[in-house]
């Protein structure tokens, strides 16, 4: 088996593993798939029967996706789910729309070029499928995809799309041919101007009963001509000569996934006269047309651009609790890719947003990205019948006076206290991560905010996952925080000093900053009358002072280690520090 081979296979496992089936009852089962059956169907209805999108492409195709799911899981005898079309076809086919592979990855297009050579790009353009008919040279007929084997007869609307030659020179008794009508586009950049709607405003033209002058605009990008020339070279050189030259400037040979992954970039950048949603890999030559079957295609594959907007399923959701005492609400996701991005959380932010929201496990939702690539919310696409709602923390009793002592209660605003204290600005210690505070939070001697200052390494390497050398340098970190200056100590401690006040304040001990009046606070910047009655109360809070007291002993230890060690004659340093790469004391 080729290593190529194996990574997808694993790929295909992992996707498989994460369409685990939901814990229903049949009886639940059966509701959540008729209800989102209901609605993925009048959609379709909005879609193909008004021509209003009332729901982007990828949620649609995903919501539909889970549908069969839920299908394989509690009805595997059911027919998979598919779209319906309102008007279900009139007029037959003469050749099948097969539809092309969408492949998911870099990795599976690889998979599937396997063996295929020679193979062509062409962008996917984003438009409405049609079939072309032509009889001894005239168009007879303009077909809808349908549902790939009947659509609806739009000849009359052909003579109104000037791209649409209504007669060709080859006359033959029937000429087919299978392509996109799209919007046409002046310097369109996929990357900045992205969808437009320019689908929907393509099939709202063509259902339209009365001429739109929006046909005027439509161009022809033929992608398929059964039972034409034999391979895509000539295709291209012939369908020039018909009148069809669009497809001819944007299909390119290719070697590999590499070369593919090229084309897809550059297109999704450069200007284009078109909407696209990807790139469509082809087979130099195709099978028989009467061996076409709606659906069954490997000669053809496409390999999406990452839609800006995903859909993702609500596993669980999170309140983590800030150090002051701030309940927030994160989304555990499915994970999905967006851009270069893995997501499995998402913040909404306060509680109060997440009770508007009602938003619950099983629910889908829409993912976009923010500003510097951040996850965020865009809205909720369906929501599960059966809405059991999990129970948040009481917002009463987290404040930024509670929690300096490590107790179940407390662990989230504890551990939210331990990582803000690490970070470089505060008391720096590097490498120190919430996980490293968790590990040690096992330990009994862990009992206050500032319990880790009296830790020893022969403690902290009786924890699973610390070993001799971690805790020597664990230890080590620790005792360099006696060289930070007295304002990060007030920083991690968490004073609610605004960052103006805290730069411009002049003490240095803790007994000069307990002495301060509401006064003398008021003279800092940033701090007025309210924030200065807030600092004073903080200040005298019996868990506050019990903390500064115990950082003043600590300090004051560490002075008389300092100045015995002083004393001493000079000595090379102790072989249990040998190998730690110990950084400069920040300031």
């Amino acid at each position: 088996m080729s290593g190529k081979t194996a990574l997808w296979l694993l790929c295909l496992f992992a996707g498989t593993a994460q369409a685990l089936c939901p814990r229903w009852t049949p009886v639940r089962a059966a509701e959540e798939i008729a209800r989102l059956q209901q609605q993925l169907r009048s959609w379709d209805r909005a879609y193909y029967g008004d021509g209003e999108t009332l729901i982007e492409d990828a949620l649609y195709d995903n919501l539909q996706h889970r549908l069969r799911q839920w299908q394989h899981c509690f009805q595997p005898a059911a027919a998979p789910d598919r779209s319906v079309w309102a008007d279900n076809g009139t007029v037959d086919h003469p050749v099948a729309h097969t539809g092309v592979k969408k492949l998911p990855d870099k990795l599976a297009v690889a998979y599937w070029m396997q063996g295929k050579g020679p193979l062509w790009v062409q962008p996917k353009v984003d438009g409405v499928a049609v079939t072309l008919v032509y009889r001894q040279g005239k168009l007879v007929s303009l077909i809808s995809r349908g549902d790939g084997l009947k659509g609806q007869n739009w000849l009359e609307k052909a003579a109104y799309i000037p791209a649409l030659p209504q007669a060709i020179p080859d006359k033959r008794p029937v000429l087919i041919l299978q392509g996109e009508l799209f919007l046409t586009m002046t310097d369109h950049r996929q990357v900045t101007d992205g969808g437009q709607n320019a689908r929907a405003q393509v099939a709202g033209a063509l259902r339209r009963q009365q001429p739109s002058p929006l046909l005027s605009q439509l161009g022809i990008f033929i992608w398929a001509w059964p039972d034409g020339p034999q391979t895509m070279t000539q295709r291209q050189a012939a369908l020039k000569q018909l009148g069809f030259d669009v497809a001819s400037a944007w299909t390119q040979p290719v070697s590999d996934e590499e070369e593919v992954a090229l084309w897809r970039m550059r297109w999704f950048r450069s200007a284009l006269p078109f909407v696209t949603d990807g790139v469509v890999i082809h087979q130099d030559r195709r099978s028989a047309a009467k061996q076409w079957i709606p659906g069954s295609n490997d000669e053809s594959a496409a390999w999406k651009y990452t839609p800006p907007v995903v859909s993702s399923e609500v596993q669980s959701i999170d309140f983590p609790i800030g150090r002051t005492g701030k309940i927030s609400s994160v989304l555990n996701v499915a994970p999905v890719q967006l851009d270069d991005k893995t997501v499995r959380r998402v913040s909404l932010g306060s509680l109060a947003r997440w009770r508007a929201l009602d938003i619950v496990p099983g629910d889908q939702v829409a993912i976009g990205l923010a500003g510097q690539g951040i996850p965020h919310l865009k809205k909720v696409i369906w929501r599960v019948i059966e809405r059991t709602r999990p129970e948040p923390p009481v917002a009463e009793n987290y404040h930024s006076l509670s929690c300096f002592y490590n107790r179940a209660d407390c662990r989230k605003q504890f551990l939210s206290r331990l990582s803000w204290l690490s970070q470089r600005d505060v008391l720096d210690l590097p490498g120190i991560q919430r996980s490293t505070w968790q590990r040690l939070l096992q330990l009994p001697d862990f009992v206050h905010l500032f319990s880790w200052l009296e830790m020893e390494s022969e403690q902290l390497a009786t924890l699973p996952g610390i070993t001799p050398l971690r805790a020597k340098q664990i230890v080590h970190y620790f005792n360099q925080v006696q060289h930070q200056p007295f304002r990060r100590w007030v920083k991690a401690l968490g004073v609610p000093l605004p960052a103006s006040a805290l730069n411009a304040l002049p003490d240095s001990t803790w007994p000069q900053l307990l002495a301060r009046s509401l006064q003398s606070w008021q003279q800092l910047p940033g701090v007025g009358a309210t924030l200065a009655q807030r600092i004073d109360t903080w200040l005298k809070d019996e868990q506050v002072r019990k903390m500064i007291d115990f950082i003043q002993r600590w300090q004051a230890a560490q002075k008389g280690l300092a100045s015995a060690t002083l004393a001493q004659p000079e000595q090379p340093d102790p072989p249990e520090t040998q190998g730690i790469n110990v950084p400069d004391a920040g300031n």
